[in-house]
C-alpha cells in the first residue's frame, strides 16, 4: 500500500478486478453516489442508484471502501464555469469527440443500446443516433451550459435534437470530471480510472487548471 486514499472516477461503480488492484495499493477506495444532473427545472439525467457497498458490505464495514459523496442535483455556478471551460477548450473537445467516435465503452456510458445500434426491442431498425453524432462538425460547434439548457426547454427535432444529445453527452462527461477534481481536492485523494478515454480527458483538465493530483490509469481493468 502506497497511498492513504484514492477516488475512482468517472462513475460510482467499477469492475471487481479494478477494485482489487486499487485495494492492493491504497488504504481506502472512495466512490461517489450515482450522478443525476438537473439541467433545467424540467430536464435532467437519471442514473442507477446501486452503490459499491451493496456488492462489498464487508469492505464498507471495514472502511476500506468509502462511499456516499453526493454529486446529484442542480449545477452550482462554479461548476457551470468549470464545465464551460471544458466546452470552450478546443483540445478537450477534440479528445472528447475522438473518444465518442472510436471508443465503444465510452459510448455505452453516455447512450443506451438503441442510440448506439439503432435496433429497437420491437425489431425495427433505424439509423443510430451515434452514427449522426460522429459527424465532425459537432466537435467545433460552440456549446455552453446555458446553451444546452436553452435547448432542453424546447421541443427539438432533426439536427437540433442531435445537437442537444451531443451537448448533453459533453455536459455529463465534463461534470463527472469536474466533480472528480472537486472531491479529490477537498478530501486530499488521488484519483484513478480504468477508462483510458476519461483518463485522457481528466489529464487535460488537470494540466489546464494547474492543480496537483495523482491521476492513475488502471490497465488491469476494462480498457
Amino acid at each position: 500500500m502506497t497511498q492513504s486514499g484514492v477516488l475512482f472516477y468517472p462513475f460510482h461503480l467499477c469492475h471487481e478486478r479494478t477494485l482489487q488492484w486499487l485495494l492492493e495499493r491504497y488504504q481506502q477506495v472512495h466512490f461517489r453516489d450515482y450522478m443525476a444532473i438537473q439541467v433545467s427545472p424540467f430536464c435532467g439525467t437519471t442514473a442507477f442508484p446501486e452503490r459499491m457497498g451493496d456488492a462489498f458490505p464487508d469492505l464498507l464495514a471495514s472502511h476500506r471502501l468509502v462511499q456516499g459523496y453526493n454529486v446529484s442535483g442542480p449545477l452550482t455556478p462554479d461548476t457551470c464555469i468549470a464545465v464551460d471551460r471544458d466546452l470552450t477548450d478546443a483540445t478537450w473537445r477534440g479528445l472528447f469527440h475522438r473518444a465518442l467516435v472510436e471508443n465503444r465503452r465510452f459510448q455505452r456510458g453516455l447512450f443506451d443500446g438503441t442510440d448506439i445500434t439503432g435496433r429497437h426491442n420491437d425489431g425495427h431498425a433505424e439509423q443510430p443516433l451515434m452514427v449522426r453524432l460522429k459527424d465532425g462538425s459537432f466537435e467545433t460547434t460552440p456549446l455552453t451550459v446555458a446553451g444546452i439548457r436553452q435547448l432542453s426547454r424546447r421541443r427539438l427535432i432533426g439536427s437540433e435534437a442531435d445537437l442537444f444529445d451531443y451537448g448533453l453527452a459533453l455536459l455529463k462527461t465534463s461534470v463527472s470530471l469536474v466533480y472528480t477534481i472537486q472531491l479529490a481536492t477537498a478530501e486530499q485523494l488521488a484519483v484513478a480510472t480504468d477508462s483510458r478515454a476519461h483518463f485522457t480527458l481528466l489529464t487535460r483538465l488537470i494540466e489546464r487548471m494547474g492543480v496537483t493530483i495523482e491521476n492513475e490509469l488502471v490497465e488491469q481493468g476494462l480498457s
